[in-house]
């Protein structure tokens, strides 16, 4: 920290409110925690009130994502229909009900889709970051190595944790991504389009019980999804709801330097897509969903514009900086502890604008209008170009927790400094 900084006026912490909205993690509708209901402890026979049966929210939130229906669940519980003093508080936010048999249960349920709140629901700022982006970026990929890094690095740097929310997510994201990514190199088959996919949801916990956990979703949107209303209008609430914005772009999207980029890596038939949605078309498919309805038709939310395959770039470096400086950071990893370096953040940050603005002006122009918020970023996932569907070598990770570490920033759960 410079000399200067450290006389820089701080923040002032505003005053805690008594309770936050919540936002559900799983439908990403917001409501305020009087309005949740409960799923009862127990059943009974003799009760029809009180019976085992289906759920009928739930099961129409797992058919949307091709789960399984569920057909014996215990009774949905209303405060409204519980005399108000057998509810129960903690930190003013309703958490639990005692029933007619004097049965205790804190099972808070979104009153939507009749998912498990977290235990901090109401309690604590429902900061949601979100990974977006086209079909065929590496959406999946991305967040498998980011998760991975956070996990097992960042969080350490930052007296953290990150954990999933519950056993059946850490178990799917073991098997079906961790596992067949960084102990067999094999990459990930792309999002199925026929269904939604559900979403993966962990937490960043921190060790300062002062600082809420901030929950991270990634919501993967397939091709075809995005011509469907219901699924366009539960990705709009994902992204109206989130505190922060991971936008994914990946080079081949870009139109002007797909061409080069094919040349230097070599004309394999199948390893090119042409179907890519360019950048802007994702933005404007956005703008539809939520943007236009916000004030000045301009979000606020802070956006971490993300160009990945950042390793594909080699093929575009040179020494007059044209497109990408044969000597950039961007092929560099860097750690960031306790806070966030902005002397390299800027770095990056400029070289990123000056690049995207040079390749694809209509897309960094509808950023400027659209987004008043916005960080860019090169990533490499992997570390290295994968050939034949597979990573040569050890999966090795460039930057990829850069954005999420600006995100914490930008929403006050660290600080910045001037240098190391």
């Amino acid at each position: 920290m410079s000399f200067f900084n450290r006389f820089k006026k701080k923040n002032q912490p505003q005053a805690r409110p008594l309770f936050y909205d919540i936002v559900c993690p799983y439908c990403f509708t917001r409501f305020e925690p009087e309005d949740v209901v409960f799923r009862a402890m127990h059943s009974r026979e003799d009760d029809e009130n009180y019976a085992l049966g289906e759920d009928d929210a739930l099961n129409k939130y797992r058919e949307r994502f091709g789960l399984d229906t569920v057909d014996d669940m215990e009774a949905i519980l209303n405060p409204a229909d519980i005399p108000e003093e057998y509810h129960h508080y903690t930190d003013n936010v309703l958490t639990g009900l005692t029933d007619r048999y004097g049965v205790l249960t804190r099972r808070r349920l979104c009153p939507s889709c009749h998912n498990e709140l977290p235990v901090t629901a109401g309690k604590v700022p429902s900061n949601i970051i979100s990974i977006i982006g086209a079909s065929q970026v590496g959406k999946s990929v991305y967040m498998t190595s980011l998760i991975h890094t956070l996990q097992h690095t960042t969080a350490g740097h930052f007296d953290a944790a990150c954990m999933p929310l519950n056993a059946e997510i850490s178990r799917k994201f073991r098997t079906l991504y961790e596992e067949p990514l960084f102990e067999r190199g094999d990459l990930l088959a792309s999002t199925q389009k026929e269904k939604m996919q559900e979403p993966f949801i962990f937490q960043f916990v921190f060790k300062d019980e002062s600082k809420p956990p901030l929950t991270l979703v990634f919501f993967d949107v397939a091709g075809e999804g995005m011509v469907d209303q219901d699924y366009l209008g539960l990705h709009g609430q994902h992204i109206k709801n989130s505190a922060g914005i991971l936008f994914m772009v990946d080079p081949l999207q870009i139109r002007s330097i797909r061409e080069k980029i094919r040349i230097n890596f070599g004309d394999r038939p199948g390893e090119w897509v042409s179907q890519y949605d360019e950048p802007r078309d994702v933005v404007l498919t956005m703008f539809g969903d939520f943007i236009a309805y916000q004030e000045k038709s301009k979000t606020d939310i802070p956006t971490a514009v993300v160009l990945a395959k950042s390793d594909m770039l080699h093929s575009l470096k040179d020494e007059d900086g044209d497109y990408i400086k044969s000597n950039s950071n961007v092929f560099n990893n860097y750690v960031h502890r306790k806070t966030l370096n902005l002397d390299e953040f800027h770095n990056i940050d400029g070289e990123i604008r000056r690049f995207i603005e040079k390749v694809d002006r209509p897309f960094k122009d509808t950023m400027d209008v659209y987004f008043a918020n916005t960080g860019y970023f090169a990533v490499s996932a992997l570390g290295s170009n994968p050939v034949n569907q597979k990573v040569e070598g050890v999966v090795s990770p460039i930057r990829v927790d850069e954005p999420f570490i600006w995100l914490l920033h930008k929403l006050n759960y660290i600080e910045g400094s001037d240098g190391p």
